[in-house]
């Protein structure tokens, strides 16, 4: 399993970001994916979770209305498109699969919001 994040970089408060996360290794569009953050010295949170087919979504409280998770099955891709993007949403985000009983990471891509 490989997945590769990219898109990630420094934004003012109030502006946007599209992370994308290439996978490969796996039947891609059997899984569902994440993406989580980590802000160091905290642990990692989930941010959103898209179903196999992409019909079901789902986000963390603290991202709801701001932030939008879509995969394209057929470049095997997950991309999370952010929007109104605070402080508070700095953090290294990561792309993460559950395949075979286990989780798998990307590498991670540090988001920076900062004027």
């Amino acid at each position: 399993v490989q997945l590769v994040e990219s898109g990630g970089g420094l934004v003012q408060p109030g502006g946007s970001l599209r992370l994308s996360c290439a996978a490969s290794g796996f039947t891609f569009s059997r899984y569902a994916m994440s993406w989580y953050r980590q802000v160091p010295g905290k642990s990692r949170e989930l941010v959103a979770t898209i179903s196999s087919a992409g019909g079901s979504t789902n986000y963390a409280d603290s991202v709801k209305g701001r932030f939008t998770i879509s995969r394209d099955n057929a470049k095997n891709t997950v991309d999370l498109q952010m929007n109104s993007l605070q402080s508070e949403d700095t953090a290294v985000y990561y792309c993460s699969v559950w395949a075979w009983g286990s989780q798998y990471w990307g590498q991670g891509t540090q988001v920076t919001v900062s004027s």
